[in-house]
């Protein structure tokens, strides 16, 4: 059962950031995160929800960026499980929360990854996921002046954690943002 419905999620998510590409990004990791869940059997809506709120206070509070989110969310009413996964996501960047459960480890894994690959398909000439393939993703990894803010060790080991490939993860993840590409912003191809 989902800790917060959809909308009010929308709701709060929309309180505390105005700008568009961190709406997209948080309908990506929600899918990303919803895909996951159903993959492990696990809670899709909430991890759904997790994923859709865990950057919640990152324009309104950059510096207290996965602290501020906390008071907010207590504040809502959410478990300390849910709170805890969102603040795991910046293990080692801006909290010493580790990603510990399945839900932590694969937002840890997920979150810096589905914004790199939606902006290697915004490069490519069909703007889609659709041709997208793994290894055109890792030659833009290893162009450390593409995405330069990426920071891919926690994609390499983010996958490490989740005890599976980079390329897996890499894959899994496409296949997961292809059902909502052009809601954040890119082409499907007929």
């Amino acid at each position: 059962m989902a800790s917060i419905e959809r909308e009010k999620a929308i709701e709060l998510f929309k309180k505390y950031n105005k700008e568009p590409s961190l709406f997209k990004h948080a309908l990506s990791v929600e899918a990303v995160m919803r895909y996951f869940a159903n993959k492990y059997n696990e809670d899709a809506e909430e991890w759904a929800m997790v994923g859709f709120l865990h950057d919640m206070d990152y324009e309104m509070f950059p510096n207290e960026h996965c602290i501020k989110v906390k008071e907010i969310l207590e504040g809502e009413g959410l478990p300390e499980s849910f709170i805890r996964a969102i603040q795991s996501h910046g293990f080692g960047i801006c909290t010493d929360i580790e990603p510990i459960t399945n839900m932590e480890k694969t937002l840890y894994a997920v979150d810096e990854l589905a914004g790199f690959i939606l902006a290697c398909a915004l490069v490519r000439p069909s703007k889609s996921l659709d041709d997208m393939e793994v290894k055109s993703v890792k030659k833009k990894l290893k162009d450390k002046a593409f995405a330069a803010k990426v920071d891919r060790s926690i994609i390499n080991n983010g996958a490490e954690r989740l005890n599976i490939s980079l390329d897996e993860l890499i894959k899994e993840t496409i296949e997961a943002l292809k059902p909502i590409q052009e809601s954040i912003g890119l082409q499907k191809i007929s």
